[in-house]
């Protein structure tokens, strides 16, 4: 089998990552639907090329000798279908679509998920495998809470499976019992009523208070630690005085100290080297680990 033309080799990662960081792929994929995802799989294993994932590279690390074998790039595969049925609005999400384009139609309809989504980043199918979700006291408060089920493709067969959330084992951050596999679709579903009258002007609040306190117009991969309930990480490494501390290209943001922001020319080790320090203060000084919401890709 010749290389598909949506396969290109020696492809620079820093694009396609929120950090804009990292080195090569030896290849990567940009499939526009799933039927060239699985060619590109077909592919790679027929080379024997390791498969690593990628959405739209927000809270993943790409080390700077880059990422051996395949990189699968799920972006182009996206679009959101929304239908009314029993009460409830229902929205059709290929996995690359970016939550944006699903807080549009929940907006449309005045419905809450569409003020739980407001700065969510990444794209849906990552917000099922990682139960994205906000620290504030809202409904909903994470992924689970809006997904009626994901298509799964098998890895082995390239086969699609249709799991429904009830079987899916979420916790925070977390989602388990979809896999393996990966996910190419995902059921939203919210009831139709209550509308939520003023939501818009809550959308406007929590954007301007976005704004004021994270980074948004500097390269970042959202937060970076899992909150250690009931402390609040971002309130741990403040108090430590970290912020504003850099390495090389990489800095704690002065908006936020869960943020960590990098400058043109930084480096994946920068970025890991800063995280590594903030875990080594938080830990001395609290007796707290501080674990990751950050996937890292590559040989750390």
């Amino acid at each position: 089998m010749d290389m598909p033309n949506f396969i290109q080799p020696n492809v620079s990662l820093k694009q396609y990552n929120t950090w804009k960081v990292g080195g090569l792929a030896d290849f990567l994929a940009l499939p526009n639907t799933v039927e060239e995802l699985k060619e590109s799989i077909t592919w790679a294993k027929k080379y024997n090329h390791n498969i690593t994932l990628l959405g739209d590279g927000s809270n993943v690390l790409i080390h700077d000798d880059g990422i051996k074998g395949l990189v699968v790039c799920l972006k182009k595969i996206n679009g959101v279908e929304a239908s009314e049925s029993d009460g409830n609005l229902k929205l059709e999400c290929w996995a690359g679509s970016s939550k944006a384009e699903a807080l549009k139609v929940f907006l449309k309809y005045k419905l809450s998920p569409a003020l739980f989504l407001t700065g969510l980043p990444g794209n849906i199918a990552g917000g099922v495998v990682m139960n994205a979700g906000v620290g504030e006291q809202r409904v909903p408060r994470e992924f689970c809470e809006i997904t009626e089920w994901v298509d799964v493709l098998r890895p082995d067969t390239l086969e699609v499976e249709r799991v429904q959330a009830t079987d899916i084992d979420w916790s925070y951050r977390t989602s388990k019992g979809w896999q393996p596999g990966i996910i190419v679709k995902v059921g939203l579903i919210w009831p139709l009523a209550p509308e939520h009258p003023e939501i818009m002007n809550e959308i406007k609040k929590a954007t301007r208070n976005r704004i004021m306190k994270q980074p948004i117009n500097q390269p970042s991969c959202g937060s970076v630690f899992r909150n250690p309930k009931p402390e609040s990480s971002g309130a741990l490494i403040e108090g430590a005085g970290l912020k504003g501390f850099s390495i090389g290209g990489a800095q704690v943001s002065t908006k936020h100290a869960n943020f960590i922001i990098t400058e043109p020319g930084a480096k994946a080790s920068d970025v890991d080297l800063l995280i590594k320090h903030i875990q080594k203060m938080i830990s001395e000084k609290h007796s707290i680990n501080l674990h990751t919401e950050v996937v890292y890709l590559g040989s750390f």
